[in-house]
């Protein structure tokens, strides 16, 4: 197994919160590093941002899945008060959900995805500019 270093992405957002699909930057970063066979880690250095996996058929589905985090995260909680005080408690909520990585098996030079499944950087914080590194291990 030898470790690889893929370039940085470097994601603009315009929302507050936002998924926005990195799939294209994926796979031309793991063609441009030659990977054939192995492990990408996609991973967000970012406490207010995500990484996940999910259907890239349906933008509603995106729109879905931000609108049930604010439900289940609400900006001003039913008792108390978040005690962070730059006030954006939900999104570092929201982003230790989602988590800050997603592991990809990359074969015959391309991450495998299921047919409607799509690379997201999650934004729950933005608008923003956001780095997203690529590390793969290849076999």
């Amino acid at each position: 197994m030898c470790p690889m270093r893929l370039p940085d992405l470097e994601v603009e957002t315009h929302a507050a919160r936002e998924l926005v699909e990195i799939t294209a930057e994926v796979r031309r970063a793991v063609a441009a590093a030659g990977l054939r066979e192995g492990l990408l880690l996609v991973y967000c250095p970012h406490t207010t941002a995500g990484i996940t996996i999910q259907e890239n058929a349906d933008p509603d589905v995106r729109r879905d899945l931000v609108l049930a985090l604010e439900n289940a995260i609400p900006d001003a909680p039913a008792r108390g008060r978040y005690r962070h005080a730059e006030g954006n408690s939900p999104a570092h909520v929201m982003a230790s959900l989602v988590g800050s990585s997603a592991t990809v098996i990359v074969r015959d030079g391309a991450p495998i995805l299921g047919t409607w499944q799509g690379v997201y950087l999650c934004e729950f914080d933005g608008p923003r500019r956001r780095t997203v590194h690529l590390q793969a291990v290849a076999a």
